[in-house]
């Protein structure tokens, strides 16, 4: 974990698609510290994968491989049930294609992070995580795998000894119990920046945040992530480092 006078902050990016463009990626690379670049299967494509690769390695930015499941119509963000020899086959196959577009400008892949629908199913469910957990250590059990901060895939994936980025959400509601207010309900997602940086000047000095109830809750923080595809994204970046940097706490890339 990084000392308290710094934090790593991440956006989810890469996830244009042919002509049609989402988010400012470019812009908010200049911003971030880490960068979850879409693999191609819940967004992106070869072409934006390789371009947003270049733009991240030009920066000094960490390349973190932003897997999914196979569901570009629905934005990765679709309940799905999977065969566990496919998800270990789908992990593997999302992650070697950025180690491949990183290895062509020098660059690496240093961590992963699972997306959407896949990243909420494995911070609870035990067997679609171990199918993932299985993928990387096939592949390099020296990869970190970002999660969901306090969820039971911390636990697992420590268990079979991966390093665990624990991640939280400056954009997103909390509810009392720690946990992601799911985006089907009103209020899920901030999109004001003073509402989104006070949050992330919470996490990153381990104070309590407010949860959609009011009460106050607590969610230990690795790393801090704004969506790339949340409209406000740039302000809302802008605006927590402005508010980071006010309070003596620097946006550095995560241990």
């Amino acid at each position: 974990m990084n000392p308290p006078h710094s934090i790593d902050l991440n956006s989810d990016l890469g996830e244009s698609y042919g002509s049609w463009v989402m988010g400012n990626d470019e812009a908010v690379l200049d911003l971030v510290s880490s960068a979850n670049i879409a693999c191609g299967f819940h967004a992106g494509d070869a072409t934006v994968l390789l371009k947003t690769v270049v733009a991240a390695k030009a920066r000094n930015v960490r390349i973190g491989a932003h897997i999914g499941y196979n569901d570009l119509t629905g934005f990765g963000r679709r309940a799905m049930e999977y065969d566990h020899e496919v998800l270990v086959a789908e992990t593997i196959y999302q992650i070697g294609a950025i180690q491949a577009a990183a290895t062509t400008v020098g660059a690496t892949v240093d961590y992963v992070k699972p997306h959407g629908a896949l990243y909420n199913r494995i911070a609870v469910d035990e067997a679609q995580a171990a199918a993932v957990i299985e993928a990387m250590k096939k592949l390099n059990p020296e990869l970190p795998l970002m999660v969901l901060s306090g969820a039971p895939i911390v636990d697992q994936a420590i268990s079979e000894g991966l390093t665990v980025i624990q991640e939280t959400f400056a954009d997103r509601a909390y509810t009392s119990d720690g946990r992601l207010v799911s985006r089907t309900q009103a209020g899920a997602v901030h999109h004001d920046p003073q509402v989104a940086a006070r949050q992330a000047l919470a996490f990153a000095t381990g104070g309590s945040i407010t949860s959609i109830d009011g009460d106050p809750v607590t969610v230990h923080a690795d790393s801090i992530c704004v969506h790339g595809d949340n409209p406000a994204a740039l302000d809302l970046v802008r605006t927590i480092i402005d508010t980071l940097r006010a309070h003596g706490v620097e946006v550095r890339r995560a241990r």
